[in-house]
């Protein structure tokens, strides 16, 4: 009697831990698809549920990490990419000239882009900021992180934060409102990503996403941007350099840019000499252009427009306008030496 009183308990006990197993464990929270696609804007960057661990920014189920091969520059922050699609959807390889090369995402898509400062322990999330595909169009939406790190919260007025850059300079850091946000993003007057072009994107990173069923095809073989962390003073400048100019500065110095009374066609794929600058003089004069007479001048960087603005972090003369408050000193190099050695 003993012996089955102490086999019956041993039973339950099994039984009891198994079942409260099973009740810790916690499904992941799916993305909250009424959030992205709804008219309204949410408060907090947790309502999307894009990650199951915000912190350490994990991704949840069908949000998918990617990086680029040539990114922004913005003071030296790192940035987590993430791309989210809805169920049933993937990402369609657009080849067309026009768009250069930009993947097209579905109704109920995001792109979340993470800006962060420090390492390890250290690392401290500054924004979030998030484009939305709704029926009507993309919706840009800005995210502040509290001090807790714990959340992160709607700056549609932006916002400044005084934080020390990885170069050891303390700046002013400015988080974009939302009009800055689409005044980037913005071409003939809609609102478009500007990162996730298929030639700014490794192919191994393609090639996954269409395996998995998230990329309908490959993109049509082209020129593909160069890996910038792979830089060095003696790799070709011209491609860096170009490449460079297309991620910080084409977005606005492009046709139906926010900059195209400039002149300027700063694009990967623009192969006029005068509409990259060369020989091309301002359309308006004023100390932005540093007394000099041309964009680029071959073969005098000093005497080049389009690097003294590069090389100002004074308001009024520093390019980009927005987004950066620092000089990024190794992507001036790479400008000068480019004109530097045109002939």
């Amino acid at each position: 009697m003993k012996r089955r009183s102490l086999g019956l308990l041993a039973l339950a006990c099994a039984t009891f831990g198994a079942a409260l197993s099973h009740a810790t464990v916690i499904a992941p929270e799916p993305v909250n698809d009424a959030a992205i696609i709804g008219a309204a804007f949410p408060k907090a960057l947790s309502e999307f549920a894009f990650f199951q661990d915000a912190r350490e920014q994990h991704p949840s189920a069908r949000v998918h990490p990617y990086a680029l091969n040539t990114p922004l520059w913005s003071d030296g922050a790192e940035k987590l990419r993430f791309i989210y699609l809805p169920e049933g959807t993937q990402l369609v390889a657009d080849g067309a000239e026009n768009s250069g090369g930009l993947l097209q995402f579905p109704v109920g898509a995001a792109i979340i882009k993470t800006f962060a400062f420090g390492e390890g322990a250290d690392r401290r999330l500054i924004e979030t900021r998030v484009l939305l595909h709704r029926a009507d169009g993309w919706v840009a939406l800005p995210y502040r992180w509290n001090a807790e790190q714990t959340e992160a919260t709607l700056a549609l007025a932006g916002g400044r934060i005084d934080l020390v850059t990885p170069a050891g300079e303390t700046i002013s850091y400015a988080i974009p409102n939302k009009n800055q946000c689409k005044g980037c993003h913005a071409k003939d007057g809609q609102v478009i990503p500007i990162g996730p072009k298929a030639r700014n994107l490794s192919v191994k990173w393609m090639a996954q996403m269409l395996e998995g069923g998230a990329l309908d095809r490959l993109p049509p073989g082209g020129a593909t941007m160069p890996v910038w962390a792979g830089y060095t003073d003696k790799a070709p400048a011209e491609r860096f350099a170009r490449a460079y100019l297309d991620v910080n500065c084409a977005h606005c110095h492009q046709p139906g840019g926010g900059a195209s009374n400039s002149g300027l066609d700063l694009r990967w794929e623009q192969a006029d000499p005068h509409a990259i600058g060369i020989m091309k003089r301002p359309v308006a004069a004023g100390r932005g252009a540093g007394g000099h007479d041309f964009s680029v001048l071959p073969g005098q960087p000093d005497k080049s427009i389009l690097l003294y603005r590069m090389d100002s972090a004074e308001p009024g003369i520093a390019m980009p306008e927005l987004g950066k408050a620092s000089v990024d000193k190794q992507g001036v190099a790479v400008v000068r030496r480019w004109i530097a050695e045109m002939k």
